[in-house]
């Protein structure tokens, strides 16, 4: 009898550390995709995990991707949740010839023939959260992140839209990866009123800063959620638990949403929940490793090998299906063209869609495709006769 084939598949997440739930959601989704492989007979191999958690400090990445793809003779490494990590793998990944696939959304402005993008880029993520709310609720933006490339380069990007409209950033402030001392933010926020607060802090700082911003409200209804929102790019599902009531009316943008009306998410959530338990809550960072996992195997197949260069002449070739619908790699850029969406975070701590772009974006993660002056007519436009976003209906 012939052995069947086993490929190592490399997951890399910090499943402990400042953002181990996000971690633990991309392990939990690529995990769940390769057992669904494995159990497949249409497949005439196995995916054989091999896990590391870097535990959220950066000098790990390193030498867990180095391990991996120099003595466990992987190939494929999906994982990286911030994007300090991200680039600490890609020279490994350049040095071995193996293949990156990142799951999460990120700032832009990179592009490498050793990574599979699968997450947002700026034009899917932060341009569209801007089109939709600053019509609504006005220009005056305070911003704030978690300090590293992420909430640097976010707010860049932040300050630039704002700036192309005709808006102000009243302030702009940085806490370290872990840090919830947000008590001096909040009071700079209560003095300067900004129409919204864009929030890219990670893990524990947003969740304290959210807190605070709650008692801030209650303190003072001119920043209830409805009238002043937090924005956010990267607050998932699997988070909602933590973040708890001091969530509920504020905004974010996705790729996936676990509400989404579709018959493929509908059939998608059964096989999960089935393996996870009826109340696990599913996000896009989740979809995305899962998705990964999937094409990744879908191309081994057709390709009959797992070498990189192999698969990755297949995926950005072909589009494949997923819950959040047929999902194409852009072959010049390695990014995928993806559906936004807005969601509110409801009482119930699940996001409600609001809207979405109703199809893919293609990705544009230089924006060099993007026109400021696109925005500037929509809030132009909009600044006081947009209604207030109102739940699709599913």
């Amino acid at each position: 009898m012939t052995a069947v084939v086993a490929y190592p598949i490399g997951i890399l997440y910090s499943t402990s550390g400042p953002y181990a739930v996000l971690g633990k959601d991309g392990l939990d989704g690529a995990l769940t995709a390769l057992a669904e492989v494995n159990e497949d007979p249409r497949y005439p191999f196995r995916l054989r995990p091999e896990i590391g958690d870097p535990g959220g400090a950066i000098e790990r990445y390193e030498r867990c991707a180095d391990a991996m793809l120099r003595e466990q003779q992987v190939r494929h490494v999906v994982g990286a949740t911030t994007s300090w990590s991200r680039k600490e793998i890609i020279p490994v990944a350049e040095r071995h010839g193996g293949l990156l696939w990142y799951a999460c959304p990120y700032e832009g402005f990179e592009t490498n023939d050793r990574v599979i993008y699968l997450g947002a880029c700026p034009n899917q993520h932060i341009v569209p959260l801007f089109d939709f709310v600053l019509p609504r609720f006005g220009t005056d933006a305070y911003l704030v992140g978690s300090n590293y490339i992420w909430g640097w380069e976010t707010n860049r990007i932040a300050r630039e839209l704002v700036s192309a409209c005709g808006g102000r950033v009243l302030g702009e402030r940085y806490l370290p990866l872990g840090s919830t001392e947000v008590e001096r933010i909040i009071h700079e926020i209560r003095q300067k009123r900004p129409s919204f607060v864009l929030n890219n802090l990670i893990g524990p700082s947003s969740y304290a800063f959210l807190a605070n911003y709650r008692r801030l409200a209650d303190a003072d209804p001119a920043f209830d959620p409805l009238r002043r929102p937090v924005l956010s790019c990267n607050l998932t599902e699997a988070e909602l638990d933590l973040v708890g009531a001091a969530g509920v009316g504020h905004l974010a943008t996705a790729i996936y949403f676990e509400s989404l009306p579709s018959a493929e998410n509908a059939a998608f959530l059964e096989r999960v929940r089935a393996r996870h338990g009826a109340e696990r809550r599913i996000s896009a960072f989740y979809v995305a490793s899962y998705l990964a996992v999937r094409m990744l195997a879908e191309a081994i197949r057709e390709a009959g090998t797992d070498d990189p260069d192999a698969v990755l002449a297949i995926v950005t070739t072909r589009s494949f299906p997923s819950p959040m619908g047929e999902v194409a790699i852009d072959r010049r850029t390695n990014h995928a063209a993806l559906t936004p969406y807005l969601g509110r975070i409801a009482a119930d701590r699940r996001f409600e869609i609001l809207t979405g772009a109703g199809r893919p974006v293609a990705p544009d993660p230089y924006l060099v495709d993007y026109d400021p002056g696109a925005l500037r007519a929509v809030v132009s436009g909009g600044r006081g006769t947009k209604p207030p976003l109102q739940l699709v209906s599913t």
